[in-house]
C-alpha cells in the first residue's frame, strides 16, 4: 500500500426511512439548468465552462474500511494515501485516480463539496492543482483560496435562523433519546449541524426512522453515514454553494457525484451526475433522470467516477 503524501493541498428517489432534503425555488432553481442560469447572471463568455462538483468521502477517498477491494490481494490497484490524522493514513484513492483527478482539477472548476468541517477538509492533501473553490460543513462554508467567505456564511445564517428550529433544540434531543448502548460520540460542525457517532451493529433502525419524522417539521433532515447519524437544517445545501461557485466562476455546465441522501440535492442541481454502487442513495435505489447509477463499489467507483468526469468535461 502506497502511503506517499501528494505535493498540492486541497485544503426521487426512494427513501423510505429517510427522506432527502426537499428543494425549494430559492435553493434550486432548476435542477437540470441552474448553473447554467447562475452563471449567465454575472458572467458571459464564449468559451464553455464546466465545473465539476464532487463529495469526497466514499465518492472520491475512502478509509480502509471502505475501500472494498474484492479481488485476490495481489491484484488489488496501488493505493495513494491522501489524508494523515493522528500520525495515521486515514483517507485514500488508487494511484489511477490520482492521475485522472489531476486532470479533471485542471481542465474544469474542481469543487471539493463537503459535509467535513473546514479543519477536517484541510486535512486532505488531494493531488492536482489546489481547488480555488470548496465546499465545507455541507454548504455552510465557502471556501475562495482555502478562506471562508464571509458574505456566504452571513446569508447561510440568515436562512437558517428564519427557517429552521435552533440547534440547542436538535442537540437535547439526541442527548435524551440516544442510547449509551450504542453512541460513542456527540458532535457538533462549525456551530451549524450535529451529528453522532455510533455502533453500527447495535444500531436500531427504528430510531433512526423516528429521529427523521421528528426533525422534518423543524426543518431539519437526518442522513446515516456508516458510523455517522448526520442532522443537518434543510436549507443547508451543497447545491446552493454550487450554484454560487457557478455564478462566480462563469460556469455554463455542472457535474457532480456523490454517495449519501446529504448529496441528492448537489446530484438533482447539477446538469450531469454519477452515484457509486455503495452508500445511501445506493441502498434506497435512489434515482434521477440526469444521474446514473454505476455499479461499481468502494475506491474502484471513485476511479471510475472521475473517469466519467473527465469523459464529459471533454466532451
Amino acid at each position: 500500500m502506497n502511503t506517499t503524501t501528494p505535493q498540492h493541498s486541497a485544503s426521487q428517489h426512494s427513501a423510505p426511512q429517510l427522506s432527502a432534503p426537499q428543494l425549494s425555488a430559492s435553493q434550486v432553481a432548476s435542477p437540470q439548468h441552474s448553473a447554467s442560469q447562475a452563471a449567465s447572471a454575472q458572467v458571459s463568455t464564449d468559451t464553455p465552462v464546466t465545473l465539476v462538483a464532487s463529495d469526497l468521502d466514499r465518492t472520491l477517498i475512502y478509509s480502509a474500511a471502505a475501500l472494498h477491494l474484492p479481488m485476490p490481494d495481489a491484484d488489488a490497484p496501488r493505493l495513494l494515501c491522501v489524508e494523515v490524522y493522528g500520525h495515521k493514513p486515514l483517507s485514500y484513492l488508487t494511484e489511477t485516480a490520482a492521475a485522472l483527478l489531476t486532470d479533471v482539477a485542471g481542465s474544469t472548476v474542481f469543487v471539493p463539496a463537503t459535509t467535513r468541517t473546514r479543519e477536517q477538509y484541510h486535512r486532505i492533501n488531494l493531488p492536482g492543482p489546489a481547488p480555488r473553490y470548496a465546499i465545507c460543513a455541507n454548504g455552510g462554508h465557502l471556501l475562495v483560496d482555502g478562506v471562508s467567505d464571509r458574505d456566504w456564511q452571513d446569508r447561510v445564517a440568515a436562512r437558517l435562523a428564519a427557517e429552521c428550529a435552533p440547534l440547542a433544540e436538535i442537540q437535547a434531543h439526541l442527548a435524551a433519546t440516544a442510547d449509551p448502548a450504542w453512541l460513542l460520540k456527540e458532535r457538533v460542525a462549525e456551530d451549524l449541524f450535529a451529528y453522532l457517532v455510533v455502533e453500527r451493529s447495535l444500531l436500531p433502525e427504528e430510531w433512526v426512522k423516528e429521529l427523521a419524522v421528528w426533525a422534518q417539521p423543524r426543518g431539519w433532515t437526518v442522513s446515516l453515514q456508516g458510523r455517522k447519524i448526520y442532522a443537518v437544517p434543510v436549507p443547508l445545501t451543497k447545491s446552493a454553494a454550487m450554484n454560487e461557485v457557478a455564478r462566480r466562476s462563469g460556469a455554463t455546465r455542472t457535474l457532480a457525484a456523490g454517495d449519501s441522501l446529504l448529496d441528492a440535492d448537489l446530484l438533482l442541481a447539477a446538469d450531469l451526475g454519477w452515484r457509486p454502487g455503495h452508500g445511501e442513495l445506493a441502498e434506497n435505489d435512489w434515482r434521477a433522470p440526469h444521474v446514473e447509477a454505476l455499479e461499481e463499489r468502494g475506491v474502484a467507483a471513485g476511479e471510475e467516477i472521475l473517469r466519467r468526469f473527465l469523459t464529459a468535461a471533454r466532451g
